[in-house]
């Protein structure tokens, strides 16, 4: 029956008859779509674009020169326990924790691509490596949105434990899986052996330096300008949607659940927003009349859930693979959840109430107030640092396991 449904009226159809209403509803509205369309423009040109080219374009090169193949050998033991994902994984995890969306989703898609992870590892390792960006959880949304710089340690605090305790969860996802990638298997752990691969790499894979830096960087704009298409695709989106009244209908939905609660009407105007983008979102929640908590609580969920939006450019990086989006819906949804009650377990208003409030009166929020570029050099320095110190503690796990090893030997004889 259900097969014969989808004979009669296929998805594409439902497709195309929504292309139709967003052609029909651009030409009635044309001021809305302006208005949206350039507000979508310019957050990705003074945020988005600035943020994460430095990041793509790192992450472009190491993954060419075969830094992840040398830390897929020294970091299995951390990784592998932890996560259940090989050793190059704590690449895409760092370099997600310390960037921001669709990072982490874009170098899992090339670790499977190059046959680094299996099909159920990279969707376990996309689920938990999907963040916001640090630089708009501390500036963005601590300081220029609720004026209170010390709030982001709440907010990026949530928003952080949240997505590691998924990735400890997801470690149980699909554990019967016995296939695993190569590089795995076949490298015993060792120093030596984790530059033999990264040379080797490099030996297969040579490339003079101008034409690997040009190719990073083509490849890494062309990401971002598809990026941002979808961002301004979504601010035309909803606000059209608000203006049909639609909005409202999402939040009367999500009030169902929340209402009795004890949330504020306004806070589901905002959760209804920022399921479909989380900036405007997030916005919207801190200047709802409500509690902080309450308004901390709805941003820790729209940051979770992270909007149709993010989900969207998501799929767009994984759309050359075997990677499903199922699992990643389902971990947004419950990152959401997660965040929302770390928060309210993290929050203290006594705490952020002090010398580092803004006065109501400071000036309008821009992100080049700011100093975008700090926060970047600072987040490429937290991502070179978190490495060294993985590569460290993978070091002393194996030198313990060595010890124990010797121990047992020597009870034995």
């Amino acid at each position: 029956m259900r097969h014969n449904l989808k004979k009669m009226f296929p998805t594409s159809l439902l497709w195309t008859a929504l292309a139709l209403a967003f052609i029909v509803a651009m030409v009635s509205h044309p001021k809305d779509v302006f208005d949206g369309a350039t507000m979508g423009l310019r957050t990705w040109w003074n945020y988005v674009f600035p943020s994460l080219l430095p990041f793509f374009i790192s992450a472009e090169i190491l993954m060419r020169l075969g830094f992840v193949k040398f830390l897929g050998v020294l970091l299995e033991p951390i990784m592998r326990p932890l996560f259940n994902v090989p050793g190059s994984g704590a690449f895409v995890m760092v370099i997600g924790f310390t960037s921001g969306f669709p990072i982490g989703s874009m170098v899992t898609a090339q670790l499977r691509q190059q046959g680094l992870c299996t099909k159920l590892e990279g969707e376990r390792l996309m689920c938990f490596t999907n963040n916001s960006s640090p630089l708009f959880m501390l500036t963005a949304v601590a300081v220029g949105m609720f004026g209170k710089p010390e709030l982001g340690l709440v907010i990026a605090g949530a928003h952080y434990l949240a997505n590691i305790i998924l990735g400890l969860i997801l470690r149980f996802y699909g554990r019967n899986d016995r296939s695993r990638p190569p590089l795995a298997g076949d490298r015993p752990w060792s120093i030596g052996n984790a530059f033999n691969a990264l040379l080797q790499h490099q030996r297969a894979e040579q490339q003079p330096l101008g034409k690997l830096l040009g190719e990073a960087v083509a490849s890494s704009i062309t990401k971002l300008i598809n990026i941002g298409g979808f961002i301004i695709l979504f601010a035309v989106i909803i606000r059209l949607l608000n203006e049909a009244g639609a909005i409202g209908h999402i939040a009367s939905a999500i009030g169902i659940i929340l209402v009795p609660l004890g949330f504020a009407p306004d806070i589901l105007t905002a959760l209804a927003s920022g399921f479909f983008e989380m900036t405007t979102g997030t916005k919207m929640a801190s200047e709802a009349s409500a509690s902080e908590l309450q308004q901390l609580m709805a941003v820790g969920m729209i940051l979770g859930w992270s909007g149709l939006s993010i989900h969207a450019q998501v799929a767009s990086m994984i759309a050359q693979t075997d990677l499903r989006m199922g699992l990643f819906l389902a971990t947004r949804l419950t990152h959401a959840i997660l965040a929302a009650c770390f928060t309210w377990l993290f929050y203290n208003p006594t705490s952020t109430t002090g010398l580092l409030t803004l006065p109501v009166t400071a000036p309008v929020f821009t992100w080049s107030n700011y100093h975008t570029w700090t926060f970047i050099i600072y987040s490429l320095l937290a991502m070179v640092t978190t490495l060294l110190l993985l590569i460290l503690l993978s070091i002393i796990y194996r030198f313990f396991i060595l010890l124990l090893i010797q121990r047992d030997r020597r009870i034995k004889f």
